[in-house]
């Protein structure tokens, strides 16, 4: 919740390193909470990785949202869930008792995060604040040129100086907005039910339900208990290559016709699993079918939802809503997932394999709403994908010509 303030306040760069700073602290207090003898270190430390994790991931997608060109865009910003994917998947690789995940080296497995904060922070002074932020907080068009030019290389870059003066004049305060004031604002409206549906959809898509019923299913299937967490590894890594599948394609086929398609696979994965766990108990071969769903099921969630959503939200914002919405759809997510892990165990438990349908008609509902109403952002900029928007957020003719008129200027 703190990421929209400090942002605007301070800067993506500075923000960078302040949670880096934060997140050497936390790896120092788990690290050395072995040698101290003393549990309250690690709640300390696993309170300072939750901030870490809060606001770098915000400033981390606002931050390649802005430096990208806008033939790269879709590309950079679908880097940030292929990061977060290997992170999990590094993390499984590591806890195996073959690793690190053993009794006395559990410490260094739980610390070793702070090693990429050292890297990442002597990164960080190498590289400039974003050209938006520069321009439209700071008001230094000089410095956004220069940073134009280190981060890009020589060259003519006036589309993307154009592009930063035209978010100038459609908002002349040149402050970035509230969330109070991006509820408010209607000439926003539809960009939020948009973030609204997809974030939702994002959390309600049946993920974690999945991997709550992975390790029965492996189970039934014959699987030995020791096995399970190559198993889990397996998904991983199948999940992290549809990551950076998608991240090749999205800029073939467009987000929207990526992001339906796989919603719709999605969909026909959880209508299988529903079948093969109802008949589990019926023949030997069930339970594998049941598997093969859960695989394909990973592979469309990562090769949709689980990459496109931060980079179709991050494009549909202009650089005085990007904070403020970074913040509401973390909120939700972080929300989702407790309440998701909450409520989940009951409604299994009342509806058994059938649980499934809850999310399936959640991805149907949604998609069937995204179909008519998210505009494909491949390839326009900011002031393009405004003027479609506006055509829903100004039902009115006249007031819609105006608002073209001035996104034009």
């Amino acid at each position: 919740m703190a990421s929209g303030y400090l942002s605007r306040r301070f800067g993506k760069r500075r923000c960078h390193i302040f949670s880096n700073l934060l997140g050497i602290t936390a790896s120092l207090c788990v690290g050395l909470s072995k040698i101290g003898e003393s549990y309250e270190m690690i709640i300390v430390g696993r309170f300072l990785f939750g901030l870490t994790l809060g606001l770098s991931i915000n400033i981390y997608v606002q931050y390649l949202g802005e430096m990208s060109p806008i033939n790269l865009r879709g590309f950079v910003n679908t880097t940030a869930p292929m990061f977060v994917t290997t992170g999990k998947l590094f993390g499984q690789i590591v806890g195996l008792s073959e690793v690190l995940g053993t009794e006395t080296l559990w410490p260094f497995m739980l610390s070793l995060c702070g090693l990429l904060n050292v890297l990442h922070l002597i990164l960080m002074n190498f590289y400039p604040e974003t050209p938006p932020y520069l321009m439209l907080v700071k008001k230094d068009q000089d410095r956004c040129i220069k940073a134009m030019h280190r981060i890009w290389g020589p060259g003519d870059h006036q589309v993307e100086i154009n592009e930063i003066l035209a978010q100038q004049e459609m908002r002349k305060e040149n402050k970035s907005m509230s969330i109070i004031e991006l509820v408010k604002e209607p000439s926003l409206r539809w960009q939020l039910y948009i973030v609204l549906v997809i974030t939702f959809t994002l959390q309600m898509s049946g993920v974690n339900a999945i991997f709550y019923y992975a390790n029965s299913v492996f189970l039934t299937a014959g699987l030995p208990l020791e096995k399970i967490p190559y198993i889990s590894l397996g998904i991983g890594s199948f999940e992290l290559l549809a990551v950076m599948l998608c991240s090749v394609m999205t800029e073939h086929y467009g987000r929207k016709v990526i992001l339906l398609g796989s919603y719709g696979f999605m969909a026909t994965m959880l209508a299988g699993l529903t079948v093969t766990l109802s008949l589990q108990g019926w023949t030997h071969w069930i339970p594998y079918c049941s598997a093969v769903f859960i695989f394909l099921f990973i592979f469309f969630y990562g090769m949709g939802p689980g990459t496109l959503t931060v980079a179709i939200v991050s494009e549909m914002c202009s650089h005085s809503s990007r904070a403020s919405v970074f913040v509401i759809i973390s909120c939700l997510n972080w929300i989702g997932l407790y309440v998701i892990a909450m409520v989940f165990p009951y409604v299994e438990a009342a509806l058994g394999p059938y649980c499934f349908l809850v999310f399936f008609t959640n991805i149907v509902v949604s998609g069937i709403f995204l179909f008519f109403f998210l505009p494909e952002t491949k390839g326009k900029t900011i002031q393009q994908i405004i003027t479609e928007f506006n055509k829903l957020n100004f039902r009115n003719k006249k007031l819609q010509q105006t608002i073209e008129f001035s996104t034009t200027l």
